[in-house]
């Protein structure tokens, strides 16, 4: 765990208790030592968070204190929502949806003087190209890259010939008319992109690739960058 995160989650720990709450007890659900927490108490009071208590004897946050507003400038805002805005129109339905989700916490926790830059914001995307729809459920693809897991696919190509491949998949692409997912396939042995509306039927598979997301990713951008730097 990060430090900033886990400076943020002893805050949590001492707000949800009603009682003083040891070191101890904040190590254990941190799975981190007593030392550590001994001294990100320290930066903590140092910077100013109302804690009470001392060593031994257990901590206390003061029930005035409340973590910030989300404190975004207006380009971090513009950004945010260019960056939704996109999503919810070329996106699957289940990222759209949260898109738009996204913009709704975001408007809810700004301050009043910002949320026109939500409302009325100063940069937009074009309205998404009508796009075939995906032979693949994308949520539950973009499920399968996070667990390393198998995809049987029946793949159609531009000729219209189908083939069956197996799939280790890496990552799906957004583009304006189409989505792609690229995986490593092995069929060809090797990293291929398949177009998401070409593929005829799809199989999730409980069988794992044998390789951690984040090192498949990697060959995946090596691969890639081969690919183009060749040329």
């Amino acid at each position: 765990m990060r430090r900033a995160d886990r400076l943020f989650q002893i805050i949590q720990i001492m707000r949800r208790s009603p009682r003083p709450v040891t070191a101890d007890s904040i190590a254990a659900e941190l799975e981190t030592s007593k030392r550590t927490i001994y001294r990100d108490i320290a930066d903590l009071i140092g910077q100013r968070v109302p804690i009470r208590g001392e060593a031994g004897l257990g901590y206390v946050l003061d029930g005035d204190f409340d973590m910030p507003p989300l404190m975004l400038t207006p380009d971090e805002i513009e950004a945010v929502v260019l960056g939704a805005q996109w999503v919810a129109g070329r996106g699957d339905p289940v990222l759209a949806t949260a898109a738009r989700d996204l913009i709704a916490k975001i408007t809810s926790v700004v301050p009043e003087r910002l949320r026109p830059f939500i409302a009325e914001p100063a940069a937009g995307t074009r309205p998404g190209w009508s796009m075939a729809p995906d032979g693949i459920d994308i949520a539950r693809t973009r499920a399968w890259i996070h667990a390393g897991r198998k995809i049987r696919i029946t793949y159609r190509n531009e000729q219209g010939e189908t083939s069956e491949r197996v799939l280790w998949p890496v990552i799906v692409g957004y583009f304006d008319a189409v989505r792609m997912l690229a995986a490593w396939c092995e069929l060809r042995r090797d990293f291929r992109h398949f177009r998401t509306d070409r593929i005829v039927a799809a199989a999730f598979l409980d069988e794992r690739n044998g390789c951690r997301p984040g090192e498949l990713r990697l060959r995946w951008k090596r691969h890639m960058a081969a690919k183009h730097g060749a040329h």
